[in-house]
């Protein structure tokens, strides 16, 4: 019998690995978000430029994101952490369309759950609605919706140009926190800097502040799709739908499928 017409179940066991991940870094890039620009932070009152505490914050967000895709957690389920990520190697022919939809439920769910501690920081967290990302007064909901897809566009290219060359491919985590470093100050102000769908979800729903939440979808996928144009070379040059532990995969779930893959986005 054709194997497409019969496909594999999904797995469950990357799947929870996927949510769990993706709530760990709600639970603690959002509680950075919270001690550098909550109301009566101490950080806030030691580093009083703006400037510098979004360098600190996208640093340590990125680097949070960095350490769970090198954690055990990453190893099984390949640290997406986003659904424009996930979407952008289904794009690519990497994933098949039953995993891809998994993961993204997994992301979502992932980030309800972390969020919801977040509730904890009180005060301090409602002052800045939980780190929801909200777009910037005297922005119009096009400009939010352009910073998004800017800043998503540019997540997307690094992550391909360094998962399509192999001399990069094993430092991919490291470019997340000195990208998120240049990207929040540059951005923020505008958007909020998500660049993740999930991400932007989590404090939403446990602060219930859903201002423009529309362009938190569209802005990353748009930004994808323009991404995927660019780096149409590296398609061919990235081999499994992972960012980190590029050899484990056991299941094959990960690895692209060369008839699928030849000829794709041209």
């Amino acid at each position: 019998m054709d194997e497409h017409c019969n496909p594999p179940r999904v797995p469950w066991q990357p799947l929870v690995a996927e949510m769990i991940g993706t709530g760990l870094l709600m639970l603690l890039g959002l509680s950075v978000v919270i001690v550098m620009f909550g109301d009566g932070s101490t950080i806030a009152a030691l580093v009083p430029s703006v400037t510098v505490r979004q360098v600190v914050s996208g640093f340590v967000f990125g680097t949070v994101g960095a350490l769970i895709t090198v954690s055990p957690v990453g190893k099984e389920s390949g640290a997406h952490l986003n659904p424009a990520v996930t979407f952008g190697f289904w794009m690519m022919r990497k994933m098949e369309a039953p995993l891809a939809l998994g993961y993204v439920a997994a992301q979502l769910a992932g980030a309800i759950v972390g969020a919801l501690p977040l509730l904890a920081w009180g005060e301090m967290g409602r002052s800045v609605a939980y780190g929801a990302t909200v777009p910037g007064h005297g922005y119009t909901l096009r400009a939010v919706l352009l910073g998004e897809a800017a800043t998503t566009f540019t997540l997307i290219v690094g992550l391909c140009a360094f998962l399509g060359a192999r001399a990069l491919r094993p430092f991919t985590p490291a470019l997340i926190p000195f990208l998120y470093a240049i990207m929040v100050p540059l951005e923020s102000s505008i958007s909020g800097t998500s660049t993740n769908p999930a991400r932007s979800l989590g404090p939403a729903v446990v602060s219930g502040v859903w201002d423009g939440w529309w362009v938190y979808w569209a802005g990353p996928l748009l930004g994808t799709l323009a991404a995927l144009v660019i780096v149409e070379a590296f398609i061919d040059r990235i081999e499994v739908a992972k960012l980190y532990y590029f050899q484990t995969d056991r299941r094959r779930l990960f690895h692209r499928r060369r008839a699928a893959t030849e000829g794709a986005l041209r």
